[in-house]
């Protein structure tokens, strides 16, 4: 079996493993979560009812403002948070939320991270690398531009 394993441009926080909750869609700390019962509330998101505690969460971007940072340091104090962040694109104020919860976060890929990662699988978030790696789940095909294909690797084990 091989590895996927990507490369971000902006990476904060400790080294985690854990399951991956993945979808197309955005997020709301404010908006999309009920964060008393640990779950996504807002019923259009793609993760409706699935809990976020613990988890790796890989998004397509970051959504809201200052609300959704404080709200991350908040969810951090009550242990319900996720694990990690994970988004194509990521704003300011929510990279500030999360290194305010201590949650580690990676962000700006050269591919749809949201298409690469198997929803399910066991990665590894690993900001001092600056990647993510797959390590049980089977990876999707990708479709990548030349230009990315030094950052979206598949390492064979053997």
């Amino acid at each position: 079996m091989t590895e996927l394993l990507l490369t971000a441009r902006h990476a904060m926080g400790r080294k985690v493993s854990g399951e991956a909750l993945v979808a197309n869609d955005g997020f709301s700390a404010r908006y999309d979560l009920n964060r008393l019962r640990g779950v996504f509330s807002r019923p259009a998101h793609k993760l409706a009812g699935q809990s976020y505690i613990g988890k790796v969460l890989v998004l397509d971007t970051a959504k809201g403002g200052v609300a959704s940072a404080w709200m991350l340091k908040e969810m951090q104090s009550r242990d319900m948070v996720p694990l990690a962040l994970v988004f194509n694109s990521v704003n300011p104020i929510l990279a500030q939320g999360a290194a305010l919860g201590g949650i580690s976060m990676l962000a700006g890929f050269d591919a749809d991270v949201t298409s690469l990662v198997p929803h399910g699988a066991l990665v590894e978030v690993d900001p001092g690398a600056k990647t993510l790696r797959v390590l049980e789940g089977r990876a999707h095909q990708a479709t990548v531009e030349a230009g990315s294909l030094p950052t979206v690797r598949f390492v064979d084990p053997r």
